[in-house]
């Protein structure tokens, strides 16, 4: 069985897991919750298959490397970065709901990577990426940009539970979520901060310069900057609630854009297409 039609099953489970919880949400039935945590762990178990089966499939054909090169091989990587951390916190809060704001975007990460315009031929490396911090830069990176979808999700959450009192009545106490939707922002500061280093050290052997202003390197630095202040603001002022919530939301679009807008640019990134 090939990874792609492993990540196609991968893809209707984390779909399947994302309905289940939303419908455990509604409808107030463990039943669909339980569900929904069984499609999960099904498929983490499937993406990391497909993971591996895609990076053995690199050394059969000569060119050897992590699946972590191109657009495609990130959004995977994403989407299990944030479907393994969601199921530790799950583990962790034992309140399955989270998963209605969390697997949907684990769910729309696969199914972006599926669209004919996203190209999934496993390609030589450039090389720039032929180092053994690609492993490093990646893989931090990505932990902090999945930490940042959780705080993403939570934000959401949070802006339901305290606006909207039917549809908010049965989600988690607010100050949960708040403390938990913090805790993930630190979580992936700490992680982006990392790929930032390694980023900077990787630059220094491949380009001699630690830092460029490339349009990834410039919006790297404006989202690092965003969820410093977000901690600052936290730390220093005091800041909870709805105000810590609204800059999580942006700072994630922020991600979003350091992730798939600066591809579009010119610059040393322009490979992330």
């Amino acid at each position: 069985m090939s990874s792609s039609m492993v990540l196609s099953i991968t893809t209707f489970l984390y779909g399947a897991a994302a309905c289940a919880y939303i419908c455990g949400w509604i409808f107030k039935k463990n039943y669909f919750n339980h569900t929904g945590t069984y499609l999960t762990i099904t498929a983490i178990v499937l993406n990391t298959l497909a993971i591996i089966l895609r990076w053995i499939a690199s050394y059969e054909m000569g060119i050897g490397h992590a699946p972590l090169s191109n657009l495609y091989e990130s959004l995977v990587f994403f989407s299990w970065t944030i479907a393994i951390i969601y199921i530790h916190i799950e583990y962790r809060y034992n309140h399955k709901i989270i998963g209605a704001f969390a697997l949907p975007l684990a769910f729309l990460s696969l199914a972006y990577a599926s669209l004919p315009t996203v190209n999934n031929n496993i390609q030589p490396l450039i090389p720039a990426l032929k180092s053994n911090w690609l492993i490093a830069h990646v893989f931090t990176c990505f932990l902090g940009y999945a930490g940042f979808a959780l705080a993403f999700g939570l934000s959401i959450m949070y802006l339901i539970k305290t606006s909207h009192n039917k549809i908010g009545q049965i989600l988690p106490d607010q100050n949960m979520i708040d403390e938990l939707t913090y805790q993930m922002i630190m979580f992936g500061f700490l992680f982006l901060t990392a790929g930032i280093i390694t980023g900077a050290v990787w630059a220094n052997s491949a380009w001699g310069a630690y830092w460029s202003w490339d349009p990834k390197e410039t919006w790297s630095l404006i989202t690092w900057f965003i969820y410093a202040t977000v901690i600052h603001a936290r730390l220093m002022r005091g800041w909870t609630g709805r105000r810590i919530a609204w800059i999580s939301i942006l700072g994630f679009f922020a991600v979003l854009f350091t992730y798939f807008g600066v591809n579009l640019l010119p610059g040393l990134h322009s490979y992330g297409q």
